[in-house]
C-alpha cells in the first residue's frame, strides 16, 4: 500500500519539470542550511538550558515579589490595606 519505486520516480520527474534543476538545487541548499541552523540552535539550547534555569531559580529566590508588588499587597490582611479609591 506504500509508495513504490515507480511512484517515486514519477514524482521526481514531475518535480524536475515543474521547478527545474537550478531551482531544485537552490531549494535543497536552503533546506540544508535551515536544518544545520536548527540543529545548532537545539544543541546550544541544550547546553544553556540548565544554566539558564539555575539563574532564573536564583533570581526568583532573591526577589520573589519585586516584579509584582500587587501580589504582595493582596496577600496582606484587609485591615492592613490602605483605605481609599484604587488607582
Amino acid at each position: 500500500m506504500g509508495i513504490g519505486m515507480r511512484e517515486l520516480l514519477i514524482i521526481l520527474v514531475v518535480v524536475l519539470l515543474v521547478f527545474g534543476t537550478k531551482k531544485l538545487k537552490n531549494i535543497g541548499t536552503d533546506l540544508g542550511g535551515a536544518m544545520r541552523g536548527f540543529k545548532k540552535a537545539m544543541s546550544d539550547g541544550e547546553q544553556e538550558g540548565p544554566e539558564v534555569a539555575k539563574q532564573l531559580q536564583q533570581a526568583a529566590q532573591v526577589q520573589p515579589d519585586a516584579e509584582f508588588p500587587e501580589v504582595k499587597a493582596a496577600a496582606q490582611p484587609a485591615a492592613a490595606q490602605p483605605k481609599g479609591p484604587a488607582v
